[in-house]
């Protein structure tokens, strides 16, 4: 009888959720002077660049060439690996994978506002499975460059009183 009970309740739930029209926030919590914006990078074709500009449509942030918006410039990409562990023959048996991301935002009034991420991961290494590695690496670095242009998106939120008072 509990069973039947949790099952039907979660059943409305689903069924209330979905007809009220219930959708996540995308981008609702971006500043109003910040939901048009030029992208700048110094490589528009990178894969950070990319991530970037997928996470800001994602945000439904209109991209424009204007030059009278605000201007989100990304003006460093840095990334690194160190060794974690190490196996018992001294190979390398973990790695940690960093990527960090410094990016400006420059509003119509010329008055500009660095904001930054890093994002860190751990990768086994095996090099018995060289191929399967290599691939699963590449995957890891997708996620974080993801990872890092969402943080950089939360980052424009927090400039929400800077961009309001000017």
């Amino acid at each position: 009888m509990l069973k039947q009970i949790k099952t039907a309740f979660l059943m409305l739930s689903i069924t209330l959720l979905t007809a009220c029209g219930f959708h996540f926030q995308n981008g609702e919590l971006i500043p109003q002077e910040l939901h048009t914006l030029k992208f700048e990078s110094s490589d528009p074709y990178s894969d950070m660049s990319m991530a970037m500009r997928k996470q800001l449509l994602a945000n439904n942030i209109t991209l424009v060439e204007q030059k009278d918006v605000p201007v989100l410039r990304i003006t460093k990409v840095s990334t690194d690996d160190e060794v974690a562990s190490v196996f018992k023959q001294g190979r390398e048996a973990e790695k940690m994978l960093m990527l960090q991301v410094d990016a400006t935002v420059q509003l119509p009034n010329k008055e500009a506002y660095p904001i930054s991420a890093k994002v860190s991961r751990t990768f086994f290494d095996n090099s018995r499975a060289a191929l399967a590695k290599s691939s699963e690496r590449e995957m890891i670095w997708s996620d974080m460059r993801e990872q890092v242009a969402r943080k950089l998106i939360s980052k424009m939120v927090a400039l929400q009183l800077q961009v309001q008072t000017k």
